[in-house]
């Protein structure tokens, strides 16, 4: 009987697992495909396959590359994610050891005594007596229908699951922390104009006041003036509020108390560097979210072979033993031994219903997260065109602001000569002073934006992880 049930511990009931299909272009629109756009991040250098690991690298940043370890160190975040997969990993365990036998092994010491009434008792045995005994039981259940492996299989998918979990959860952290590190920078290129902005006003107002004092402006144009600086100085102002929350957030993202966190200025410089897409099917390996959705269909594809071997006998060998005397100096004897062996089976005969209810929602639930995996796909397809787009649409406005930011300087410039020279009113100063700090502004904002985007399609690709970094279990 127990060879038979050896050889039989490799079937396994339930279907074999196949990984949800979905169909992947052959390229991103945004990087040449089918008639569209090209942009810089097409062209893939010899080493672009290789897994980057740590892709905030690519700006060449110190300070960034400290925050991001702090990030992945003592962010409490991926601290708890992490737990998670510890938990999910030690549960492949548990449900691992129902494939070997249980052993166990007690000691009991008893007082009793016999009514001297009871039936059929000896007039000669005594009332009171000890009754020491040691016993040990031994129980497997072979898992003859593969329950047991499709509940390993089912655990072990889930720890991968939630393996790429923590893999996102550090993921989407580190490139949130990015992302905010590079919105203050802008904001210091922004504080950088609005003070030279204030250093350009402050010198208009001062040529204003003198041309008053000589008779050549009004008092008007001086209000103006004094106007227009204190206006650019509350924006200056405003800035610092921005960029007092955006350090909070940092210090959260690396586990500090948010009050202790300063973060010195350096304004933003540079265009973006190129980032390479790869083609779209590699984003199925490449991002942990889509891992952790396939993972989870893999799971809810073992549960369907659990909830089958339910239709199937259940048996199992057991063997109970030990040692046995109401003298505790005869204990160990050999005629103090006792046992007994053999099998058990059982079968459900009857349950209205219940074991195939309980197959046909786990392949519901089979199907509803393949149907989450799918979804996930065609999500992660669309955040990188999204993030393409974004930038090839930031870097052509970009090259247009530019030519504005251009002319505008070009326009005040004039204007000021010509209110010099007193053929223009201080009016037309001071509108093509704030078109001028408007475009700027708009320039500058885009600096950052175009970063920030650039942030985003490192974390549309997957930032460098690879699925094939999940663990066995």
């Amino acid at each position: 009987m127990v060879g038979a049930a050896l050889s039989m511990g490799g079937c396994k009931v339930g279907p074999a697992y196949k990984a949800p299909a979905v169909q992947a272009p052959p390229a991103y629109s945004e990087n040449g495909a089918n008639g569209g756009p090209t942009g810089n991040w097409s062209a893939a250098a010899p080493a672009d396959d290789k897994s980057r690991g740590q892709w905030w690298t690519v700006y060449n940043d110190a300070t960034l590359d400290q925050l991001e370890e702090q990030c992945a160190n003592a962010n409490l975040s991926i601290a708890a994610a992490s737990q998670a997969y510890e938990q999910s990993h030690a549960l492949v365990q548990s449900v691992r050891s129902a494939l070997f036998p249980s052993v166990s092994i007690g000691a009991s010491a008893t007082r009793n005594r016999i009514s001297s009434y009871r039936p059929l008792r000896p007039t000669t045995a005594p009332n009171y007596y000890w009754d020491f005994l040691i016993p040990l039981s031994i129980s497997w259940e072979p898992d003859i229908w593969g329950r047991v492996h499709r509940q390993i299989e089912s655990a072990s998918a889930t720890a991968q699951a939630s393996a790429a979990d923590l893999a996102n959860t550090r993921l989407s952290l580190q490139g949130t922390l990015a992302a905010t590190y590079f919105q203050i920078r802008g904001i210091d290129l922004q504080t950088k104009l609005l003070q030279s902005t204030v250093d350009a006003y402050t010198e208009t107002l001062g040529l204003t006041e003198n041309r008053r004092k000589g008779g050549l402006a009004s008092e008007s144009d001086v209000e103006q003036a004094k106007t227009q600086l204190e206006q650019t100085r509350a924006q200056l102002i405003d800035l610092g509020v921005q960029r007092a929350k955006l350090e909070h957030a940092i210090a959260v993202l690396i586990a500090v108390p948010a009050q202790t966190y300063k973060l010195a200025e350096k304004p933003l410089d540079g265009d973006p560097p190129a980032i390479p897409v790869g083609i779209p099917s590699e984003l199925l390996q490449r991002r942990p979210d889509i891992a952790t959705a396939e993972r989870r269909v893999a799971a809810a594809n073992a549960l369907i072979g659990v909830q089958k071997a339910a239709y199937y006998p259940n048996i199992t060998l057991g063997a109970n033993g030990g040692v046995e005397s109401s003298d505790i100096t005869n204990l160990m004897n050999t005629g103090s031994t006792l046992w007994n062996a053999g099998p058990s089976a059982s079968e459900i005969l009857f349950d209205a219903g219940r074991r195939k209810a309980n197959v046909q929602a786990a392949v519901a639930q089979r199907e509803q997260a393949a149907a989450l995996y799918q979804q996930q796909v065609l999500s992660a397809f669309r955040d990188v065109e999204d993030q393409l787009s974004s930038l090839r649409i930031l870097a052509d406005e970009a090259q247009v602001q530019q030519r504005a930011v251009a002319s505008a300087e070009r326009s005040t410039e004039l204007s000021i000569l010509r209110y010099k020279r007193g053929l223009a009113p201080y009016l037309e100063v001071l509108t093509n002073q704030t078109i001028q700090l408007s475009n700027e502004r708009v320039a500058a904002g885009l600096v950052a934006d175009r970063i920030v985007a650039s942030v985003g399609l490192q974390i549309a690709i997957g930032g460098g992880w690879n699925s094939l970094q999940l663990p066995k279990n």
